[in-house]
């Protein structure tokens, strides 16, 4: 059934926001999506803060973004936030959790108490998804949209592996999504996508740049700086237009919330941590204030500032500080390592702008150190450009350091440099080829076994089976190679058979590593990534089934064809064990 209207998720860590466009405006006018604005307190901004406040029975959101922090600061207050869950800036434990992630994940709140990551994600996705429908229901004259007008899209960091994906999809499933109408975007390329539409961007000098006037075989590198992530990806323009990936996803945790992070290190130091814990579970509203100052501070902080920064330290934070040590911050101000670069008056902490800029030292050097090393690569050198998204780019410090150090490489940044992944992850739910060629990130491939064949495989390797032949095990058999073109339609195919004669069915082993040669699963590097079942109905060991991968989409597709019934199975890989 054709679509009215694409929807597109941008859940972020730091901000996540929705946008959308109708089928006939994408022809007309493909950067004419809509956005939500939101506000809270002083603070107008192009999303809201991924913060999720659910009630004391675990399973319903009350609110989220701003209005989830006003409420629990309110509920702080009167010391009755306790049996209920407080989620901020969890969309990193995608990318940097311990044991990998599952289904049965669990992740902790503001207080420590735990929940069912699934459960979170996905009532922050129904939140955004219902949001949506509601604004734009509200332009359609005939009154309503079904739920087989929309085609959904929902942004990922490329760097993300596969199982990380995967719990995205199921969440936003849980969310009342139809799987069928939803499409996982890179953000990059999202953002890629949104600003090659453009008709007239600017550059950090000032001078006009349009990105869609770039002719076939120019290089430009993207980089997507955003509150968690730091997502950096290259793209070559080809002759239909359309682009290809020159080199793999790569990047970090590089994002905008470590700034936040060391500002926070920063006021622990001055007042201690027992007192900044105090504070914060005591006068929520005005720690949460403390941060939305900063948020507009720093995005004013560039090369040229010269003058001291100002702070409003509100005065909860000064009594508990009395409270706790018997002293005043006036009196131990002097007594710390930064002194001569702090004064304080009222309610007003001035701070050296070095001291302030700081704060952004070791995310800035990440990132350009990291794109220097990347613009050496072979397949990246003759960049013409770096395209500057995400929020962490609107960062003038950030701008200055980029252009310093690539001097001969123009910098774009587009004026909705934070929308750019969200807008465009809309045009590529509009038009999802757009992307004809990608890199593989790693060598992916299966467990298998193999006849013993001397001089081929090592001899400690041959394992001895029942009819007295040798057989080999944790053979990895690779479908792609880290580095490897791919393009979008491209198919892998392989044959796999039975062990043994009364098996109903094969259990299929994914493995993946970054080494472009690896020999078995079980070598340094490589790990279990996901399974699928093929039925093999039948008796005897002549039974196999073909098993066809793509690896250039933004997911895995896979689908089995038994080849003595010639049943044809579309198979969706089980990345979450």
């Amino acid at each position: 059934m054709p679509k009215i209207l694409v929807a597109a998720i941008d859940f972020g860590t730091t901000y996540s926001g929705w946008a959308f466009s109708f089928k006939h405006d994408f022809e007309s006018e493909p950067t004419k999506v809509t956005a939500k604005v939101w506000t809270g307190g002083q603070l107008v901004s192009s999303k809201g803060p991924t913060c999720a406040l659910i009630k004391p029975d675990g399973t319903t959101l009350h609110s989220f973004g701003y209005d989830a922090e006003t409420k629990y600061a309110s509920l702080a207050d009167t010391e009755e936030h306790k049996p209920w869950y407080f989620f901020s800036r969890f969309k990193m434990l995608l990318f940097d959790h311990e044991d990998g992630i599952h289904r049965d994940t669990k992740i902790k709140d503001s207080t420590d108490k735990e929940l069912s990551a699934l459960t979170v994600f996905s009532l922050s996705i129904k939140f955004l998804k219902e949001d949506m429908i509601e604004t734009s229901s509200q332009r359609l004259l005939s009154g309503g949209l079904k739920k087989e007008d929309i085609d959904w899209v929902l942004t990922v960091p490329a760097i993300w592996d596969d199982a990380a994906k995967q719990f995205m999809r199921e969440a936003a499933v849980k969310a009342g999504i139809d799987n069928d109408r939803l499409t996982i975007a890179l953000e990059p390329e999202a953002a890629s996508l949104f600003c090659r539409h453009l008709p007239i961007e600017k550059n950090t000098k000032g001078n006009s740049q349009s990105l869609a006037a770039f002719k076939a075989g120019t290089k430009y590198l993207v980089l997507d700086a955003g509150g968690g992530t730091v997502d950096i990806t290259v793209h070559e323009v080809m002759a239909n237009n359309k682009l290809k990936e020159l080199h793999k996803a790569s990047g970090g945790a590089w994002g905008g919330t470590k700034v936040d992070d060391a500002f926070r290190q920063f006021l622990i130091k001055l007042v201690g941590g027992p007192v900044m814990k105090k504070f914060q579970n005591k006068h929520m509203d005005d720690y949460l204030d403390i941060f939305r100052d900063f948020e507009i501070k720093k995005r004013d902080i560039g090369p040229s500032k010269a003058d001291r920064v100002t702070f409003r330290l509100p005065s909860a934070l000064s009594s508990t500080f009395k409270d706790h040590t018997g002293e005043t911050l006036l009196d131990i101000i002097p007594q710390t390592s930064f002194s001569d670069q702090l004064s304080l008056t009222g309610d007003k902490l001035r701070v050296d702008i070095d001291l302030v800029k700081r704060f952004f030292k070791d995310p800035v050097d990440n990132i350009t150190d990291h794109v220097e090393n990347l613009l050496k690569e072979p397949t990246v050198t003759g960049c013409a450009a770096i395209l500057m998204v995400g929020g962490f780019s609107d960062s003038p410090l950030l701008q200055q350091a980029i252009r310093s150090k690539f001097p001969r490489v123009k910098v774009i940044i587009p004026n909705e440099a934070g929308l750019a992944v969200l807008k465009g992850a809309v045009i590529y739910g509009h038009s999802p080829r757009m992307i004809s060629e990608r890199i593989s990130k790693y060598t992916y491939g299966v467990n298998c076994c193999q006849d013993y064949r001397e001089g081929h495989h090592p001899s400690q390797r041959k394992v001895k089976q029942k009819d007295g032949s040798f057989n080999v095990d944790h053979i990895f058999d690779i479908y792609v190679k880290s580095g490897q073109k791919i393009k979008v339609d491209d198919e892998v195919k392989n044959n796999y058979c039975v062990h043994e004669p009364d098996q109903d069915g094969m259990n299929i082993l994914f493995y993946y590593t970054i080494d472009d040669s690896p020999s078995f699963t079980d070598d340094p590097g490589c790990k279990r990534l996901g399974q699928m079942h093929v039925d093999c109905p039948g008796h005897g060991k002549d039974r196999s089934a073909e098993v066809t991968m793509k690896f250039g989409l933004t997911e895995i597709e896979a689908c089995t064809k038994v080849l003595h019934t010639g049943k044809i199975t579309s198979t969706k890989l089980n990345f979450l064990g």
